[in-house]
Order: structure tokens, then C-alpha cells, then sequence
């Protein structure tokens, strides 16, 4: 299991690690590097190469565990982590299962909703960065989440309230991240990769997700050959609370079971 953009496990994941456990399975929960309890420098440093062997190490971990059956690993993944997990399962015939919840499917088509001055904003802290990764200087970092108008990745009017929705006291997660991530995320499309995905995934959408919008979820769901679709008349963070996480996380629960259980 593997969060979203920035964030740490945490940030209500060990919820739903603690429900599905509750189901009879193991679970692998894990911060990404240079996030979190994960170690690594410089800190907050969002690499989509690097998370995604993040996520290949996970799954070999999981693998050679005494205790869990390499034939039938699922992977869970969360808002950027939705992405991730598409990408993964895509490449790995041998994934079981997979669930992607509120998931990043097109970086491309997701500028479309930003508007041009905020992609200026985050091109120019982006290009601000890789001038200090050139003279090896300390990391420009911008806010992950904050006001509109501000130079922050999330700045929407409910993109600070609601990262503190599910955000806990003593939190490890940072309100920063790396600025040069603004300049690779719009080729990042994990969801046009969902056609080659040969496992169950279930696709956990929120239709009133305007950060991940979930007419692009749609989109790549249809892609995929077993796909199954959850939808549930929400924002992008009200899927990780309750009272709608009780019928969200039931709802995995079920379908990792019946696709997981003995065969």
C-alpha cells in the first residue's frame, strides 16, 4: 500500500491497512523514499522513476515473506498513488489484484484544469529548482497544498483544509515538496497504460473530485479488461473519512477478498 502525492502513511492509510488485516491479510504498508519514516536526502523529493521502484521493492518484499503467498499479492494505491499502482500492475503480470482509489490517471489532461497563470507559477519554482540541482545547492521547495493564486502544486479554496482532514496530531508529513516535480508530472499517464493491466482492479472513484477528476478515472477503467468501478458521489478526500470511509474501505475489503481468497 502506497499514498498519495506527499503524503505519509499515516494520513489515514493505516485505516484501511488496519481493516483489511482485520480481513485475514497481510499488509505492506510503506513511505515512499525521502518522505515520511523513509529515509533518503534531500528530504521531500517526489521522483516518479524512484517511487515507482519504491513500489517494485514493496512488491518483491511482499514476496519473500514466509507467511504470504507470492501468487497472490494486491497492490493498494491512493490518489498519486492510484497512478502508480496502474503503472505497476500494467508491468506485472503477476499482481493479483489492485485497487486504485481516487486515482492520478493523465497528467497532460489534468494542466487543463489549472489554468495558465498557476502553470506558469509551478514551471518557474520548477526551472528555480533544477538551477539549485545544478550548482548543488539546497532544493527549492514549494507548499503542496495552499491558497489560490499561491505558487502551491494544490491551490484550490478546500486544498488546505482538507489535507488537514486526514492529516493526524504528530504527523510526519511536510506542506513541501521539491519544486522540479512541476516539470515531469504532465508526462506521467499512467492511465493510458491501464490496457495492458490483466488483474481484477477496482477503480475507487469520487465524482466530484476535482483534483484528480474522475472523468479521466473513467476513462481508464474502460481501458482495463477486469476493471471494476466504485463511485461515490464525493470530493477527492471525503473517500479517506468517515462517515462515506466505512462504505468505501467495506467495499475494498470485498474485493480484495473475493479476488485474493483460495482458489
Amino acid at each position: 500500500m502506497g499514498h498519495g502525492f506527499s503524503a505519509v502513511r499515516e494520513q489515514r492509510l493505516d485505516e484501511y491497512a488496519e481493516r483489511f488485516s482485520q480481513a485475514g491479510m497481510v499488509v505492506l504498508l510503506f513511505d515512499y523514499r525521502y518522505f515520511g519514516a523513509s529515509g533518503g536526502e534531500p528530504r521531500q523529493l517526489l521522483g516518479i522513476r524512484r517511487q515507482l521502484q519504491d513500489w517494485e521493492a514493496a512488491v518483491a518484499a511482499a514476496r519473500s515473506l514466509p507467511s504470504v503467498d507470492p501468487d497472490r499479492i494486491a497492490l493498494f494505491g491512493s490518489s498519486f498513488g492510484g497512478g502508480h499502482v496502474q503503472a505497476i500492475a500494467a508491468r506485472d503480470s503477476a499482481i493479483a489484484a489492485a485497487v486504485a482509489q481516487a486515482p492520478f490517471c493523465d497528467g497532460l489532461r489534468n494542466l487543463k484544469g489549472l489554468g495558465a497563470s498557476h502553470i506558469m507559477r509551478l514551471t518557474v519554482a520548477g526551472l528555480r529548482d533544477m538551477v539549485s540541482k545544478l550548482f548543488g545547492l539546497e532544493p527549492y521547495r514549494i507548499p503542496v497544498v495552499g491558497a489560490p493564486g499561491t505558487k502551491a502544486v494544490m491551490a484550490t479554496p478546500d486544498a488546505v483544509s482538507s489535507f488537514a482532514r486526514i492529516d493526524p496530531p504528530g504527523s510526519t508529513w511536510r506542506n513541501e515538496v521539491c519544486a522540479r516535480i512541476a516539470l515531469s508530472v504532465a508526462s506521467y499517464r499512467p492511465g493510458n497504460s491501464a490496457g495492458a493491466i490483466r488483474c481484477p482492479i477496482l477503480y475507487t472513484i469520487a465524482d466530484q473530485d476535482s483534483i484528480m477528476p474522475a472523468r479521466l478515472a473513467y476513462d481508464a477503467a474502460r481501458r482495463a479488461s477486469q476493471a471494476e468501478i466504485k463511485s461515490y458521489d464525493c470530493v477527492h478526500f471525503d473517500v479517506y473519512l468517515p462517515p462515506l470511509w466505512d462504505e468505501v474501505v467495506a467495499d475494498q475489503t470485498e474485493f480484495l477478498v473475493r479476488h485474493l481468497g483460495p482458489h
